[in-house]
């Protein structure tokens, strides 16, 4: 599952506080906030035929981030669509691309944690890359980190920040191991999520995810769930274990990277038969459906 450079992002024009940048020469100062603290939020978005699948949802994220953070001078709504659109047309970017959209606190005056050092207003960053979904659809292995997800105590999952430092340890963990990706667990010893995406597990034909107290309120997650009510697909939310996970006659993983993709083993152990579940790949299925059909114009 390792990703690679791809050629047709070799001379890519990022965005940088509406700044149009060549790759080699977009820049951001030692003295921003993401580089003295990993101090912003980020949104990653799926362009499908010159369209965003559920935009409006992933900037109202940001902008509940920035809100927790306390970040001031936000940009509004439309002029984050504004930047994401002039991104995509001046890279001729229509379909099959990724954006990681970054709101940095912003530049500082100088060395330190303190907000009130960044007196400039925020830094918007779009990266836009071509980048089809990245996981294997034959199925992911996982292994379990020892790296434990925070509780809204320590440190609230709600607030979609650039300091992905616990996710970086536990997927160093699986890359020595070397699965495609890290199951994560609470500290009270219940399934969270992986270092990148939400699992979900079948059992009795009930499909079952976890609360959010130890990870994000996904997008995808939030969608899948959608689904299951439209199409009285039985599911439920609720604490899951490892043994769960084991034992589940399916596992898939969500994100808006990935999409949806079937988990086969987890920590050595083949999940059922080891192949995509049937109702992974039904709700793949209305996933990319509903990405066709719903996703919105950048510029509503």
């Amino acid at each position: 599952m390792k990703q690679s450079f791809n050629p047709q992002n070799a001379d890519l024009l990022v965005n940088i506080n509406g700044e149009l940048l060549h790759r080699d020469e977009a820049k951001i100062s030692v003295f921003d906030s993401l580089v003295q603290g990993g101090d912003g939020c980020w949104e990653g978005l799926r362009v499908y035929q010159g369209k965003i699948f559920r935009l409006g949802q992933h900037i109202q994220r940001l902008f509940h981030s920035a809100k927790a953070l306390d970040i001031q001078g936000v940009p509004t709504e439309a002029e984050i669509r504004e930047q994401i659109h002039r991104t995509l047309e001046a890279n001729q970017m229509h379909d099959n691309a990724h954006i990681r959209l970054t709101l940095s606190r912003g530049l500082k005056v100088t060395s330190g944690m303190d907000p009130r050092l960044n007196q400039f207003g925020p830094t918007l960053i779009v990266v836009a890359e071509h980048k089809a979904p990245v996981y294997d659809k034959g199925g992911l292995s996982l292994i379990t980190s020892s790296v434990r997800r925070f509780p809204a105590d320590c440190m609230d999952p709600k607030i979609h920040h650039n300091n992905l430092i616990q996710s970086i340890m536990a997927k160093i963990e699986a890359n020595y191991a070397g699965a495609d990706d890290a199951l994560m667990l609470d500290t009270r010893g219940f399934v969270a999520e992986t270092n990148a995406t939400h699992v979900f597990m079948v059992e009795d034909g009930v499909l079952k995810t976890s609360h959010t107290v130890a990870c994000p309120e996904g997008v995808t997650r939030s969608t899948v769930l959608q689904l299951c009510r439209e199409q009285n697909i039985p599911h439920e939310v609720t604490d899951l274990s490892q043994a769960e996970f084991y034992r589940a006659a399916e596992v898939f993983c969500t994100g808006t990277m990935g999409e949806l993709a079937a988990v086969t083993t987890i920590d050595g152990r083949t999940i059922a038969d080891g192949k995509m579940g049937p109702l992974t790949e039904r709700l793949s299925g209305l996933y990319s459906a509903l990405t066709k059909n719903e996703s919105e114009a950048i510029l509503g």
